[in-house]
Order: C-alpha cells, then structure tokens, then sequence
C-alpha cells in the first residue's frame, strides 16, 4: 500500500511548515502514530509525567521563544489532565496549540476506550475547537489551529484526532499544504484617535505607562523604549511583558515594587495602559478614579472592559506605539518621577532590609535575594506559589522579556507551574540559568517532572521556599478564625531535596543563614536538575496575603 499516515503528515506539517522542533506531551495509543511520523521527522519530544505538565511546558515555550508551543495528549483523561494547563493558557493569552487523540469516528457512541465528548468540554476554554475527519484535510486544520492561535489576542487552541485518521495512509498527491499558520496579520488603530491620545499624553503632568502581555505578544520593545524616552513617563511592565524593557530602565517603578506601582496608579492623572487588562490584579481599574486612561489592546471589546476609556486605540500594539510616536512632544517627568520615589521608597524600607539583613528562621525575601546574588539578573525566573510569588516578583530583577515571570499571580492563580516552566525554558534557551523558585505546596503538584529534566538532560535549579504549609490560606485562616482554627493548611516537613537524590539529581537542605549561598552555589555547580530545600520562617505574611484575605470579606 502506498501514500504516508495521517500520523507522519502530521509531524511533516509541524515540522516543515511550522518550523516547530519541541512538543510536549505523555504517549497513549491513540496519538502513538504522530510519535511514529516524530521519529522519523526528528522533532523531540520532551515526554512528561502528567499531561498537565505537558500544557504548562508549552506555555513557557511560547514565553522563551515567541512562537506558538505545542502540547500532544491521549483521549480521554490524558485531555481531562491537560485542562488546567490549558485554562491557564487561556487566562493569560498564550498561543498553544493543544493536538489530542480521540475515540475512532466508527465507534463514537458505543462506549469505546476513553471516550467523552472532549470537543463541547473544551470550547470555552480555547479560541477555537475543531475535529478533523479526513486524513487529506490535516495540513488544512493544522494550519487553521496555528492560525487561530496567533491571531489578534492569542490564546490556546485544540485540534482533535481520531485513530481513524492517524493511521489511515493518504496519497502525498491528495495533500494540499497551506503557508504556515503562525504568521500574523497586523493592523493598526484609527489614525484620529492617535492623534486624541496624543494629545492627552503631551498635556499629562503625571502620567504612568501600564504595559502587560501583550507588550510581549506585539514584539513591540524597541517601540515601547522610544514611546517611554519620548514621553519621560514613569512605566511599570507585567506579566509577559515584564523585561521588554529593563527593570533597570531609570523611569521604571520596580525598585519599589508593588507598593510603588499602587502608589503611582492612586496619584496619576493619566494611565497608558498597553496591552493589559483591568482585572483583579489591578482592582478592575479602580486604583486610579482620578485618572484619565488611554487604552490600547488588540481586541475592541477589552477597551472600555471594567473601566471606561478616555481613548482606546485598537489595534497591534506596536503599530500603535509607532503611530504615537510622531505625534509625541518630548517631555521630562524627573521631578514626578522622584516625588513618587520620595513616597514608596521609605514604605519599602523594611523589605528591602528583610532581604539584606541575615535571620533565624530565613525569611522568604532574604532567600530570594541570595539566589539573586549567586544567579545574577543574566537569567530566567519562574515563580510559584501564594506568598512565594509575591517575594519573588518584587525581590527579582528582569532584564530580557519574561526573564521574571509568575503564573502563580495570573489572573487564574494557577499553582504547580514552577519545575515544568522551567524545564521547557531550558529546553528553549539551553545558553541561560534556570531557576524557579517555588512554595512547597507548589512544588508537589508537578514534584515528579524532576524526572522528566533528568531524563531529557535539562539542568535547572529549583529552590523551595518551605514554610511548612499553603502558606497564604494558612495565614488567612489565621486572620479570619483565630490561630486555634488553621485546619487544612500545614504540610510539615517534607525533605523534597531526598527526593530529587532519588532520582538522580542534586537536592540539599537549608536551615540556616549563613548555609545558603555556598549551598545554592554547590547545586548550580552540580550541572544537574537540582533543588534546594530552604527551611523559611513560617510566621512570615507577605501583602499579597492580606489583600487575598480582604479581597474575600464579604460584610
């Protein structure tokens, strides 16, 4: 018999049209034939230990690379434990391609093996959702899927596959292969609403540039710098966004962290938000009352979304910045600029001396700040956790674009994204450090992906902020019912770093101070996967807590 599978078509698409080299993903029989059509197209296959994982790596993919990242599962519940994954791929608009085996065609309804209605299950959880039925069709649906995931806000996808199409042979002669999927179409925003926001922005005395993923998603950096040199405007960046320009930029407001950033949201007069959304992160837009806002997004219905805009430009963001620019008068905001610094600074002071003084038990910021000094801002950091994320995002520095970067504080609050962003990081940038830094109830959610680096050679470090329990409903039940009344929260000590030993890599215990530098030295020196066990004062709250625990008062 002649022609290809439907299976190999499949890898051939990825791989010559897409230019796509990594996918993540857990076997089963029914997406077997792809890894088949894999193997002889030479794409890796970076296989995982719980397909959760799997959506995960594929997310940070994206995050490194800028191209779409590929996740293959099985039916069934191999698609049911990828879902969490994927909702937050959705939450933070990431192009993920999310290909899944299915039931055969000629058995649906009969109750075969893994069978559920995946398709309906999923579609409001993806931007677009599709089964293909035809073996000659695939290169068209897989282009479709790629296509749909990068255009205007990205954001996952799913394509679904039957036996009964991946095993089925199709004559390379019926096969008609569209242009990659992945290239984006741009447009631009109405050139009359450039010019009113324009004109808001020269008359603006205190104005703050806001700036999220889609920053990222436009590639708009070299735009975003001019817009910033250009207006003078203190900015702080989020999200995915973070690092598109640098921390260390002199107008940016990371030295002061969250409570900057509050501080200049409450005292703006006008709020430039590019590419970011007003959700419970930002209090849906109410921080700044005072303020006029200038919005630009990509998707027309995100403009006037929980907060009214003075002018919304919609359209690519770079596009936008670029239209802006001609029409910019060159502005000096020093004096704002350090009048903010005047207010934030000294109510950062305690932290900023928690992360350089020495303590018994070591507090969450200082360790964070140790893994700066031994690592260097020259790296990649995923955090992961409640309180974890909160020290980690404020006590890191980003210099290159998602360099610093916490699902955990996403609008889906997603835990257990620590050990798989970092192994798929590593596998996109095997040239940089990779550390994340993780609760310990985080990190057992995907603990076993340690193999998963092991096997595939991906060294990073992973350091546990162990606190001994889920530290921020620990400390809210503590607020809300009475240190007598935690119930639920405490995990104990667990020695996560025997664990990691077992299974080949690095792993080291620390309780004290004086202990941690030479030890986090010891485990990048190892040039294995490695974890550090840090043993931190569980008495320590961060502000993230006490604004989760305000934001769920009811009376």
């Amino acid at each position: 018999m002649t022609g290809v599978y439907g299976g190999h078509v499949v890898a051939k698409y990825l791989k010559e049209a897409e230019g796509v080299t990594t996918v993540f993903s857990l076997s089963g029989g029914h997406i077997d034939r792809i890894y088949d059509g894999f193997l002889e197209m030479g794409v890796r296959l970076i296989d995982v230990r719980h397909e959760q994982a799997a959506a995960m790596m594929a997310h940070a993919w994206y995050l490194q690379t800028g191209q779409p990242g590929v996740c293959l599962v099985t039916a069934g519940p191999g698609f049911t434990n990828a879902l969490t994954g994927l909702v937050n791929a959705y939450q933070e608009n990431v192009p993920l391609v999310l290909i899944t085996g299915c039931s055969p065609l000629r058995d649906r309804g009969c109750g075969a093996l893994q069978e559920i209605n995946q398709a309906d299950m999923i579609k409001c959880t993806v931007k677009w959702a599709e089964t293909c039925m035809d073996a000659a069709r695939l290169p068209e649906y897989l282009s479709r899927a790629f296509r749909h995931a990068v255009s205007g806000r990205p954001g996952p996808v799913f394509l679904e596959l039957p036996p009964d199409v991946l095993n089925v042979r199709v004559e390379e002669t019926n096969l008609a292969w569209p242009p990659a999927g992945s290239r984006r179409f741009r447009s631009g925003p109405d050139p009359d609403l450039l010019v009113s926001a324009a004109e808001l922005i020269n008359g603006a005395e205190r104005p703050v540039v806001l700036g999220g993923s889609g920053v990222f998603a436009s590639s708009a950096g070299d735009s975003l710098k001019a817009f910033i040199d250009r207006t003078g405007a203190p900015f702080v960046l989020l999200n995915a966004g973070r690092g598109v320009v640098p921390d260390d930029h002199p107008l940016s407001l990371w030295d002061g962290g969250l409570m900057a950033i509050l501080t200049a949201l409450s005292m703006a007069d006008l709020v430039v938000a590019l590419g970011v959304r007003f959700n419970w992160l930002l209090m849906f837009g109410r921080v700044f009352p005072q303020a006029k806002v200038v919005r630009v997004d990509v998707d027309p219905a995100e403009i006037h979304r929980n907060r009214t805009s003075d002018v919304g430009l919609v359209g690519d963001l770079d596009l936008a910045l670029k239209g802006l620019l001609p029409l910019l008068a060159q502005r000096d905001h020093n004096a704002w600029r350090n009048q903010l610094k005047d207010m934030y600074l000294p109510m950062v002071q305690g932290e900023i001396q928690t992360r350089q003084q020495p303590s018994h038990p070591i507090h969450p910021g200082r360790m964070v700040a140790a893994v700066r000094e031994v690592v260097g801002d020259d790296a990649i950091y995923i955090v992961d956790g409640g309180d974890t994320s909160y020290y980690g995002i404020t006590g890191l520095g980003a210099t290159g674009p998602a360099s610093v970067y916490g699902a955990a504080g996403g609008q889906f609050g997603c835990l257990g994204t620590g050990v798989p962003m970092a192994i798929a990081a590593k596998a996109a940038r095997p040239d940089k450090r990779v550390v994340t830094i993780s609760g310990d109830g985080s990190f057992g959610l995907n603990a076993m992906e340690f193999d998963t680096a092991l096997r595939h050679n991906l060294p990073f470090l992973c350091v546990v902020n162990n606190d001994q329990a889920w530290g921020m409903i620990k400390h809210g039940q503590e607020m809300c019912y009475g240190p007598d009344r935690v119930f639920g929260s405490s995990l104990g000590l667990i020695h996560y770093e025997k664990m990691v030993e077992a299974l080949g890599g690095y792993g080291e215990l620390v309780e004290k101070d004086e202990d941690l530098i030479p030890a986090l030295r010891r485990a990048l020196e190892s040039g294995k996967p490695a974890l550090v066990n840090v043993m931190t004062d569980p008495c320590a709250v961060s502000p993230a807590t006490l604004s989760f625990v305000e934001g769920f008062k009811m009376e």
